[in-house]
């Protein structure tokens, strides 16, 4: 597309520039004429006529300069305005010296900073808003219900156990765990939700599924996940078991417990009311443990290769008997479980899917306080455990006979847990 002359020149221009316009449209008016003379080359051309045609190219290309320079539009004019504001804001900064310059620099990266945590924070929500949309979200449904609503709560206890486990789940409601219509007030006053979560077995409705219906319906303080129960398979579960509960409930803190652990409910809601502004947050006890690559040992790593060289350690993980993770890991983990790697370790697991997030691991040893004496002498002084258990078990050794002697000794109070404000 072409332009005319005077279409692309009708803006203002500096006074030192008039004239070089001026004349070039002049030159550029002339040229018709020039050609006409040029053309006469073979005749002789009078002065006369030469005269008279440069007189004609000056007053036309008077006319011409005036009506551009004399009729700007007021829309040009604003926005020569807008340019001169603008250019003096610039002279302004550079005038002022190095140090207006730097200062205008340390705000705008302070603001790129600002706006890169916050397009972060968006970022998560928008994962988190997605949850019941992503893979998996049809056995949720099936299982819930689809017209479930998801509801609000503080922390969500999961605690894990098995078919076999019968005698350990009731040692844990005789001791620290509120059964009946007190775990119903418990969630409903205070937002702690706890449930035993345990799977089916490898045949659905056989004789251990329907001994869990019963045990349910006298209880009902089970989470029935989909999942096929089985030792090598507890990262299934774990994973499972994050995006069962953010479907179903709202919550700051989700936790994964043993059914061999004695916990102090009120010591622990308090412990997390702490980091409830921080986000990403893994709360737990840390260790850093030998990968174990020989074969027939407990615990082998099948995949030990991948830690380095054989005597290597495992990065930095909590113990898989207790730790809490915040509502946004929860909804990673549910978005993304499908593609999450499962190693030996169900606490290797959880340690490898969050190892390459922004997330802040905290170290919290309360949370795992060894059996009497030694919970017992941190009672007494004032620094009641929230967690307690023998490390060569893995859990409280021989935790049905002993549970209520450590609950008799480490434990908060029954009334503890109902006077924390959250």
């Amino acid at each position: 597309m072409e332009f005319s002359p005077r279409a692309q020149f009708k803006f203002k221009v500096q006074p030192s520039q008039r004239k070089l316009i001026y004349w070039y449209y002049i030159v550029s008016l002339c040229q018709g004429p020039l050609c006409v003379i040029k053309k006469m080359r073979g005749k002789p051309a009078s002065a006369k006529t030469i005269l008279f045609l440069c007189i004609a190219c000056f007053l036309a290309g008077t006319l011409f300069t005036g009506q551009m320079w004399t009729s700007p539009s007021s829309n040009h004019e604003s926005t020569a305005l807008s340019i001169r504001h603008d250019g003096g804001h610039k002279r302004k900064i550079i005038e002022g010296g190095s140090g207006d310059v730097i200062e205008e620099v340390t705000k705008t990266r302070q603001a790129i900073k600002s706006l890169d945590k916050a397009i972060s924070t968006l970022g998560m929500e928008l994962t988190a808003s997605k949850t019941t949309s992503q893979i998996g979200g049809q056995h949720l449904k099936q299982q819930h219900g689809s017209n479930h609503s998801i509801q609000k709560a503080f922390v969500v206890i999961g605690i894990n156990t098995a078919f076999s486990s019968k005698k350990r789940r009731d040692s844990i409601r005789e001791t620290w765990l509120p059964n009946g219509d007190k775990l119903k007030e418990l969630e409903k006053e205070k937002g702690i939700v706890v449930r035993f979560m345990i799977g089916h077995s490898t045949t659905p409705g056989s004789i251990l599924d329907k001994s869990i219906d019963e045990e349910e319906a006298e209880h009902n303080d089970f989470l029935r996940l989909d999942h096929v129960e089985g030792y090598l398979e507890l990262s299934s579960k774990t994973r499972l078991f994050f995006s069962t509960v953010t479907s179903m409930w709202d919550a700051d803190f989700y936790v994964k417990i043993d059914d061999d652990i004695h916990l102090n409910l009120g010591r622990l809601v308090t412990t997390l009311a702490k980091y409830r502004s921080t986000p990403r947050v893994y709360i737990g006890c840390m260790k850093s443990g030998p990968v174990l690559y020989q074969k027939g040992v407990k615990y082998h790593e099948a995949e030990y290769w991948k830690f380095g060289e054989e005597g290597n350690k495992y990065f930095r993980h909590a113990t898989g008997q207790l730790y809490a993770i915040s509502r946004d890991l929860a909804d990673y983990i549910s978005n993304n479980w499908p593609i999450l790697h499962r190693y030996a370790n169900e606490d290797v697991s959880l340690g490898a899917w969050l190892l390459g997030l922004e997330v802040e691991h905290v170290d919290e040893r309360s949370m795992c306080c060894a059996t009497p004496p030694d919970c017992e002498w941190k009672a007494r002084a004032g620094n009641m455990c929230v967690a307690s258990y023998d490390w060569k078990c893995s859990g409280i050794c021989k935790s049905v006979e002993r549970m209520k002697d450590v609950h008799k000794a480490c434990g908060e109070g029954d009334g503890a847990v109902w006077n924390v404000e959250i």
